[in-house]
C-alpha cells in the first residue's frame, strides 16, 4: 500500500504558514509503517518537539491507474475518508531552511492516521463534503473540500502521472488553517459533517 500526500493545498493554510501558492499539487509520499488506524493512541517521538496534526480528506483507491484523465478519476475510488497528517514541524523548518528533503518530518512511524471510511454514494458532491478536527472538545480546524486548490479528480491525474496507482493506495488531499500543536493527554476526534470518522488519544 502507498500513501500519497498534498501539500499546500488549502489557501488559508499557506497564509499561516507562510507558503506560496503552488502552480502544480504538492506531492509527498509516507510509507505503510506511517499508517495508524483503529483508533490507536499517538505516542510522540523523541526525536522532535513539536508535533502538528493536519486534518485531511482521504481518498481510497479500488482500482490501477496510470496517467487518468481528470473526468475519469471518479472511477478509481468509492469511499472517502479522514485521517491525520502529523508533521514534525521543527525538524521540516530546518529542513526546508537547508533546502534538504523533510521525509523523516512527514513519514516517520505512524504520522498517517487513517479514520473510518464512507461511501462516495453518501454524498451528492465531493467537492463540497465540510470537515472539522476537535481537540479536548474544542473545535480547531474545520474545511470544506470546495476550498482545494486542486480538486480531488486533479489530484488523482496529476499523481498518475509520476505514479502506477493500485487498489488499497490512499490519497490525503491537504490541510486548512488551523494546524497546531499535540500534547501528551490530548483527545483528537475527526468528523466529516457531524459522523464521528476518529477520535483518538496522543500519548
Amino acid at each position: 500500500m502507498k500513501i500519497f500526500a498534498i501539500g499546500q493545498n488549502y489557501t488559508g493554510h499557506n497564509k499561516e504558514l507562510n507558503s506560496s501558492h503552488p502552480e502544480n499539487p504538492v506531492v509527498f509520499m509516507k510509507p505503510d509503517t506511517a499508517v495508524l488506524k483503529d483508533n490507536k493512541p499517538f505516542y510522540i517521538p523523541d526525536f522532535c518537539e513539536e508535533i502538528h496534526y493536519e486534518t485531511e480528506l482521504i481518498f481510497k483507491f479500488n482500482r490501477i491507474g496510470k496517467n487518468i484523465d481528470p473526468k475519469f478519476a471518479h472511477r478509481y475510488y468509492a469511499e472517502i475518508g479522514l485521517g491525520v497528517d502529523f508533521t514534525a514541524r521543527d525538524l521540516q523548518w530546518k529542513l526546508k531552511a537547508g533546502g534538504k528533503p523533510w521525509e523523516i518530518c512527514k513519514a516517520f512511524d505512524n504520522s498517517a492516521v487513517i479514520g473510518k471510511f464512507m461511501p462516495v454514494t453518501d454524498f451528492s458532491d465531493i467537492q463540497n463534503i465540510p470537515f472539522s478536527l476537535n481537540i479536548n472538545g474544542k473545535t480547531v480546524q474545520q474545511g470544506n473540500s470546495a476550498d482545494m486548490i486542486f480538486t480531488i479528480d486533479e489530484l488523482i491525474a496529476y499523481v498518475s502521472k509520476f505514479f502506477t496507482i493500485k487498489i488499497g493506495d490512499i490519497l490525503f488531499t491537504g490541510t486548512p488553517a488551523g494546524v497546531g500543536k499535540i500534547l501528551p493527554g490530548d483527545r483528537l476526534e475527526g468528523f466529516i459533517g457531524d459522523k464521528k470518522m476518529f477520535d483518538f488519544l496522543v500519548k
